[in-house]
């Protein structure tokens, strides 16, 4: 991109993620925008939210590479970000959020969480390469947002030790996210009483091989049972090179096909219902209670709510509506001391589960993650039923924010200053 500088750099207005997502969501062609961006930072190169915007832009229309590259920019020229307020909305509390580098699943979705609310959201961006900074942007609660990964568990350690005795609220604590890789959230939450997670282990690309020779067996490698078996790269989300395999030769096809050197197995548990549908819930914990945010009907194992057919079939919806209506007093109640235990057991205050039911009653869960999108950008004319559901969430979510806060401006004592300075001021751009 060929750019020249301007005598009198114009600053962007920072559209951010909630909107570009209802833009995409919605159908609405990028592309002007996208134009209208680089034709602006051609004048304005330094633009750091106008960089941003065309990283998301760029990511939304599949071109990550060069949307990285975008994000990576921006990041040069300041690594703080306010998300866009609602207009004419006092702000009642500054939440800054701890962020990494990366794609759309690197972080919490706070924009969508806190869309039109009174909470203002910093972003804060942490390169996991860099050294954290001396010092943060004054706030009132702060939160880690970045996601596990192997790629950010440097930093998340770094940030359990420099968050340690922190003098705000600190949500999502660091060592809390650690526990949520894969492997490491299976053996967490397996043994739970009602609750269904199968072995899932990392597989280096020499122990897959031999497995597919017929040289070694699944269970040797996951410790319990055999084929079918799910395989997918380390770090992938949305079902990204996600496989059902059923043999070995399959398995042997598929490494032919990806060229990655390590990966996740697990056992393949077959939760379709009696009417041979497959439901996945996507649901969401905070404060001790659960909060149903989609649920996937498909006649496919692998489910993303994008491509169950939700939007063309009347009666999926119906049964969505529903689910959602009745949510407290069926689905919440069956599996009540199940989820009571993972969240004892994780001990995070924001996280989602993505989730099913086996035939045997037991609570199984696919993925446990602080970066699952949840949202409420589904057409209300379609979905009517969606939006009063996410409101109960956005606003179980601010309550989550305004009870840290409240909570330790009590410890602090009435008398201390409820924003006092934060140790070491606050670091440049």
């Amino acid at each position: 991109m060929t750019r020249t500088t301007s005598a009198a750099p114009t600053a962007h207005a920072f559209v951010g993620l909630r909107e570009l997502l209802r833009m995409a969501h919605q159908g609405e062609d990028l592309r002007p925008l996208a134009e209208q961006l680089i034709e602006h930072l051609a004048a304005n190169p330094s633009d750091a939210y106008a960089l941003m915007d065309l990283s998301l832009i760029l990511q939304m229309t599949g071109k990550r590479p060069l949307a990285m590259a975008m994000q990576a920019e921006a990041l040069q020229v300041r690594r703080l970000f306010q998300a866009p307020a609602a207009p004419g909305v006092r702000p009642r509390l500054r939440l800054l959020a701890l962020m990494v580098p990366g794609d759309l699943m690197a972080n919490a979705p706070l924009e969508c969480l806190l869309h039109g609310s009174d909470i203002a959201l910093d972003m804060l961006y942490l390169p996991p390469d860099q050294p954290l900074p001396d010092a943060l942007p004054d706030h009132d609660v702060l939160i880690v947002a970045a996601g596990e990964s192997d790629r950010t568990r440097a930093l998340l350690d770094a940030l359990r030790e420099a968050l340690a005795g922190w003098p705000r609220p600190v949500l999502n604590a660091p060592e809390r996210v650690l526990q949520l890789s894969r492997d490491r959230a299976a053996q967490l939450l397996s043994p739970l009483p009602g609750v269904s997670m199968p072995p899932t282990r990392r597989a280096p690309r020499d122990v897959l091989g031999a497995i597919a020779r017929g040289e070694a067996e699944v269970a040797a490698h996951l410790g319990a049972g055999g084929f079918p078996i799910l395989v997918r790269p380390l770090d992938s989300h949305a079902g990204r090179d996600l496989a059902k395999l059923d043999t070995p030769a399959a398995l042997a096809a598929y490494l032919s096909a990806h060229d990655d050197e390590e990966f996740y197995i697990s056992c393949f548990v077959d939760y379709r219902n009696a009417d041979g549908l497959f439901r996945k819930y996507r649901v969401v914990m905070l404060e001790g209670r659960t909060y149903v945010c989609h649920v996937g009907i498909s006649d496919h194992w692998m489910i993303h709510y994008l491509n169950a057919g939700m939007t063309d079939s009347a009666d999926k919806r119906a049964e969505e509506a529903d689910i959602m209506q009745r949510f407290d007093e069926t689905f919440a109640v069956r599996h009540r001391d199940a989820l009571e235990r993972i969240q004892a057991c994780l001990g995070l205050d924001y996280f989602g589960l993505d989730c099913a039911e086996t035939p045997g009653g037991d609570l199984l869960i696919f993925e446990a993650d602080t970066c699952m999108v949840v949202h409420d950008l589904d057409p209300a004319d379609v979905f009517p039923y969606k939006q009063p559901q996410m409101r109960k969430v956005f606003a179980a979510f601010r309550t989550l924010l305004l009870n840290a806060a409240t909570d330790s401006q009590r410890a602090r004592g009435a008398g201390d200053d409820a924003r006092e300075s934060i140790p070491g001021g606050t670091p440049a751009r």
